[in-house]
């Protein structure tokens, strides 16, 4: 298999890895409310109870194991794009689908930045300097902003961005979108929690109130499916070259 395809794969060993974090903490959460049922649990070496407030700050937690993750799987699934694009040196900027030169001209001019009058000439005389030269693709980065924001619909728009669309089947759409708490769905629940709880107007205590190990688990469930389904997209979009102009990639492919 080549470089690209190995690529791939890591995107899904790491998410797998990831989330079997996810799953061994929703599984200990699942004992203490069981063992909660015939009183305060505790902790059998030292005798020390669990209070309610301490098991809702564990639940808590949840929230941002998940966002947490949604981040660093859209970070990855960006990288991966690039560095298939680069790949080798194979590839040069003219042989880029519309939507991913768009992104390197802003990575080397550094469009979306504010530059003094030197160093905007400067960078656009890089930008130029590389295209006159027909040098080819060397390691750029994609600036995908949205700290703190990531929920389906912020994926959906930086996948947009490099050209790669998202298939994500009925049933998972169904469940992203299905209502959890205050008609949010999972994915802008995590966000909204999160981002509550880093930015302290929501305490660890209240963002658990009223929740249960069936609801995390459901929620998991869902932002799990969603983000499986989003790598599956990526991994298609490098390993069928759609990151390349059509005309170059039925080149490539020849």
């Amino acid at each position: 298999m080549s470089a690209r395809n190995a690529s791939t794969r890591e995107l899904f060993s790491f998410f797998g890895e990831r989330f079997a974090e996810i799953d061994e903490y929703l599984l200990l959460l699942g004992k203490i409310e069981e063992a909660a049922q015939s009183g305060p649990p505790r902790i059998a070496v030292v005798n020390a109870r669990i209070t309610t407030q301490q098991q809702r700050i564990l639940y808590s937690s949840v929230y941002l194991q998940l966002y947490n993750l949604v981040e660093a799987v859209v970070s990855r699934c960006i990288e991966a794009v690039t560095k298939a694009a680069t790949l080798d040196g194979k590839w040069r900027v003219d042989d880029l689908n519309g939507n991913l030169q768009a992104e390197w001209v802003r990575a080397v001019a550094r469009t979306h930045e504010t530059l003094n009058p030197t160093n905007r000439l400067k960078f656009a005389m890089d930008m130029c300097n590389h295209l006159m030269a027909q040098l080819p693709l060397l390691e750029f980065e994609i600036n995908i902003g949205g700290g703190g924001n990531w929920d389906d619909a912020a994926i959906e728009k930086i996948s947009g961005r490099v050209g790669c669309r998202l298939s994500i089947s009925a049933e998972t759409m169904r469940l992203v979108k299905q209502a959890l708490r205050d008609d949010m769905g999972p994915l802008k629940l995590v966000k909204d929690r999160r981002n509550g709880l880093a930015h302290g107007s929501l305490s660890f205590v209240e963002c658990a109130d009223g929740l249960d190990v069936e609801e995390l688990k459901k929620m998991a469930d869902a932002v799990k499916s969603y983000l499986r389904e989003t790598i599956d997209c990526f991994a298609r979009y490098i390993d069928l070259l759609e990151f390349l102009d059509p005309a170059r990639k039925s080149k490539a492919v020849a």
